[in-house]
């Protein structure tokens, strides 16, 4: 007989299970973006090239990443050519090549379906197959961020992409990733079992992966301890004293992006805010500055967070395109006071500073319901308090403050102070988000309405940089024009970033193959798999 396989080496079969607590309502990932939804979609799908735990690419159905050095993308930025491994299959055993990326950007690009983004994908002007086993993109304009595109390919079996909604892929999912859905109970259970055409020999080694819905995180949460499951769906650290020391129990901790901030409107407070009139307090640099230096970061993160988490940078804190020269605001309440006294407000009988009768007071709203919010929110008035600066709540239910132009939302109409929630930048690249955030062309108002540049922030050197960057293909030329961007907003604090949460997975010991992976999903490592 053959020689026993070393210790540590992957073997073949087995199930694992892993408990969720919130409901993926499909998993089609052109219709959808929940969180649980698109870490259930790398189980399933596939694209050209997948990220790395470290942000940057490598590649997936294609045979190399795209560079101008390999001869893949043409020295005007318009054409890019992947070059797609041999004898590729989706789940259901139809043939992948150049027709199915074409077929993937045709269903982004229908109208009507209600995709999630046309970003970059409405820059293509059309995919030569002339040769099915080279996808050769034809771009109106250099789109440097290209490579996010075709993250999954669609097969054409699918179906007609105006019948989107009714596909029967929705549910019962498969493409090119490890493995396929063969079952899917609403709020019950999804069962996906080993795509036997996957493109990497020998993988996954899991027979399957069977994804049960829990009621709540804690139930979820006893599941994991007491072994019923393998690997429980994002934990809360709140999680963490009652997994940490548990026998045969795993954390995983990768560093997220993006993080919690305030915004702050440097407009005028009114409904349909005029970017042009600055805001009657926050129109002072100086104010925003003793703001961001009276705010004791690190106390929120003991205090709330168990110590997990990191005080906020900038919008670029992890990853290739990181920032690492812009450090966190440090907590220093008497340079804050030194300010807002330079700035002309003056402490009134109550403590609180005026200004020409004016009342330093201000209002801070965030998302409803959201425990760790509120309780941050009483953390945060105690330290404005001690400045001399009042702040008071109003907060609202996320579909309203997050809400669109007519339902009416406060950030898209500029009628707020300061709102307090989350954002990311995609982790292996920020265009969009650097875009979205501060380009002028943003601005939100009743001729555009789906603008997102919400604190208003406005600066031709901004909009110059953005439009540098969008043709700029050398990844290390375009970081240098993200940080400079950043470093500005940085000085001029139309945000303050609070604090950098992990992203928290727990799971058992007897799972091997695990990889941490912040910028995609920890279950972009699903194919390596196996259990002892």
């Amino acid at each position: 007989g053959g020689a026993a396989p070393a210790a540590g080496a992957p073997k073949r079969g087995g199930k694992a299970t892993m408990v969720v607590w919130q409901w993926p309502v499909l998993l089609n990932p052109l219709l959808g973006t929940q969180t649980v939804q698109v870490d259930i979609g790398y189980l399933v799908f596939d694209g050209l090239t997948r990220v790395k735990p470290d942000a940057t690419r490598e590649p997936a159905l294609a045979k190399e990443v795209p560079t101008v050095q390999n001869g893949g993308i043409t020295a005007d930025g318009k054409t890019v050519t992947y070059n797609l491994k041999d004898n590729l299959k989706f789940a259901d055993g139809s043939p992948l090549n150049c027709e199915d990326v074409k077929y993937t950007w045709k269903a982004y690009m229908t109208p009507g379906v209600g995709v999630v983004t046309t970003t970059g994908y409405e820059d293509i002007e059309d995919i030569d197959c002339s040769n099915p086993q080279k996808a050769v993109l034809k771009f109106k304009k250099p789109f440097a961020p290209h490579l996010t595109l075709f993250g999954s390919i669609l097969p054409r079996s699918a179906g007609d992409p105006k019948d989107m909604k009714n596909w029967k892929l929705n549910q019962l999912a498969y493409g090119a990733g490890p493995f396929k859905v063969t079952e899917f109970k609403t709020d019950e259970y999804i069962t996906l079992v080993r795509n036997e055409n996957y493109h990497e020999a020998g993988k996954p080694y899991l027979d399957g992966v069977t994804v049960v819905f829990k009621p709540s995180s804690e139930v979820a949460l006893q599941s994991l301890v007491s072994g019923e499951s393998d690997i429980m769906w994002n934990n809360t650290e709140a999680d963490l004293p009652k997994l940490e020391g548990k026998p045969g129990v795993k954390i995983s901790s990768p560093e997220g992006i993006g993080g919690e901030r305030f915004f702050f409107n440097l407009a005028e407070n009114k409904d349909g805010s005029d970017p042009s009139k600055p805001h009657a307090i926050l129109g002072d640099v100086k104010v925003r500055q003793a703001i961001a230096l009276g705010i004791n970061k690190q106390r929120i993160i003991d205090t709330l967070l168990f110590k997990k988490g990191r005080p906020g940078t900038s919008e670029l804190n992890s990853g290739f395109f990181a920032c690492t020269q812009i450090q966190p605001v440090a907590y220093d309440a008497a340079k804050a006071k030194a300010l807002l006294d330079e700035a002309g407000w003056k402490p009134g009988a109550d403590g609180i500073r005026e200004k020409n009768g004016t009342k330093l007071r201000l209002k801070f709203s965030t998302t409803s319901g959201n425990k760790l919010r509120e309780d941050s929110q009483i953390l945060i008035l105690e330290d404005m308090k001690n400045i001399g600066v009042e702040f008071f709540v109003e907060n609202q239910p996320s579909a309203v403050i997050l809400g669109t132009w007519d339902s009416p939302s406060p950030r898209r109409r500029g009628n707020f102070d300061i709102l307090m929630y989350t954002t990311s930048a995609g982790a292996d690249d920020p265009h969009s988000q650097m875009v979205n955030l501060w380009s002028s062309s943003r601005i939100p108002s009743e001729k555009n309405k789906g603008g997102t540049n919400y604190t208003r922030f406005q600066d031709p050197k901004a909009d110059d940089l953005l439009a540098k960057a969008a043709t700029e293909f050398d990844p290390a030329k375009r970081k240098d024009m993200y940080c400079q961007l950043a470093q500005m907003r940085s000085d001029l604090v139309d945000m303050v970033y609070l604090y950098q949460r992990f992203d928290l997975e727990s799971y058992r010991d007897r799972l091997q193959g695990w990889e941490e992976n912040g910028p995609a999903s920890f279950a972009a490592s699903a194919r390596n798999w196996w259990l002892k």
